[in-house]
């Protein structure tokens, strides 16, 4: 049995979606801008996509604006909110520590270009304060960035709270919903947020398709420049194929989100209370509301890298935080801004489960970890 709890880094495509992109690549070929029979074919799955997108935020179809993903997507929001700010005198940015890369390298693209920023610190829970938030909003900042659940540990931040204080204080308000989008609902009305993101792939979706959604009479500058694409908020030609097999999982999504959630939670708990009733001297690290999917565990005597691939070579894929970040030795900066031990960024996982995750699944890692476990521990003692 081959077990994928790596959901948080990418998801397999629904079949509906995976059907939606193969039709509309081979029937559906036309460019969205051209006026012919073909191309208004074309436009006619872009318009339906974005239904289907604003559906599942309760937005509005308008504001909806296609992006190759949720990493073009926050760069969209982020420089394209400063570009349009800075001939104003706002020139100060605030983020949480806790943030993806995809915001916190934006945020030092931007710092080079001498805006000032403020990285909010979040305590063990992994929650960002919103008090703290408030300290960092300076009468100069342009724009707040925090993400709705954190893709390490699953957390949910107070988006509501804190878009309200940004708002008080005339500050733009982003949040990064990539790994909330499927997860939990997602209202922007509720959130009131100005700004944000998703990513098609994250929600049994295929790669290749985001979303930045704009708050009607937000004032952005497009940061790719060319056609009018996108009522000129991104230039190029859509990607069709891919935007439709979105809009399938965005329906998807809609239809299954409550349901689904009761399931992963179920299965997360299931599988949490087995690994540390199982396993001693392990942890759940963060605390408070996370999306149902997420769990993040430390193992203590055993470093993180090496326990991952040893549950591969058992045909089991987990991570040890996030897919951008694979392949450097750093310790997870999020584990690092919850202020926790040392040994602790580096002995801790991630289990992430989604659609085709199953009981039978669950109970094979709890099976299968304690003895990977112990042989590590025994190897460590050498």
């Amino acid at each position: 049995m081959r077990v994928y709890f790596d959901y948080n880094a990418t998801s397999p495509m629904a079949e509906d979606a995976a059907a939606a992109v193969t039709s509309a690549g081979r029937e559906t070929f036309g460019n969205p801008s051209s006026v012919h029979h073909f191309g208004q074919r074309a436009k006619a799955v872009l318009d339906e996509a974005r239904s289907a997108v604003a559906t599942l935020l309760h937005g509005d179809p308008s504001e909806v604006v296609f992006t190759s993903g949720g990493t073009e997507a926050d760069n969209a929001a982020i420089r394209g909110a400063a570009d349009a700010l800075e001939p104003s005198g706002k020139r100060h940015l605030v983020a949480s520590a806790i943030e993806h890369e995809a915001v916190l390298n934006t945020f030092k693209a931007l710092a080079r270009r001498g805006w000032s920023t403020t990285l909010v610190p979040v305590g063990s829970t992994g929650i960002v304060d919103p008090d703290r938030v408030l300290e960092a909003i300076t009468p100069g900042t342009a724009l707040v960035s925090v993400m709705q659940a954190n893709n390490e540990i699953g957390t949910i931040q107070p988006i509501a709270e804190i878009a309200r204080m940004a708002r008080e204080h005339g500050a733009l308000m982003h949040t990064d919903a990539v790994q909330s989008i499927g997860k939990i609902p997602v209202d922007v009305r509720a959130l009131g947020v100005d700004l944000l993101s998703l990513s098609a792939h994250k929600f049994n979706g295929p790669k290749g398709a985001g979303v930045l959604w704009i708050k009607r009479g937000v004032r952005m500058l497009p940061i790719l420049t060319g056609g009018k694409h996108e009522r000129n908020r991104r230039a190029g030609t859509e990607n069709v194929p891919a935007i439709a097999g979105l809009a399938a999982a965005a329906r998807l999504a809609a239809q299954k989100v409550d349901a689904e959630g009761l399931r992963l939670g179920a299965l997360r708990d299931r599988l949490e209370a087995g690994i540390l009733n199982a396993v001693d001297g392990t942890a759940v690290n963060g605390a408070g509301p996370r999306v149902p999917n997420t769990t993040n565990i430390s193992f203590d005597r055993v470093e993180a890298e090496s326990l991952l691939i040893a549950l591969d070579l058992e045909g089991i894929a987990v991570s040890t935080g996030s897919a951008c970040s694979s392949g450097t030795l750093e310790p997870s900066h999020v584990l690092r801004a919850m202020g926790l031990p040392t040994h602790r960024t580096q002995n801790s996982l991630r289990f992430s489960l989604g659609l085709y995750s199953t009981e039978q699944e669950v109970d094979r890692v709890v099976d299968v970890l304690p003895r990977l476990v112990d042989k590590l521990r025994k190897v460590g003692r050498r």
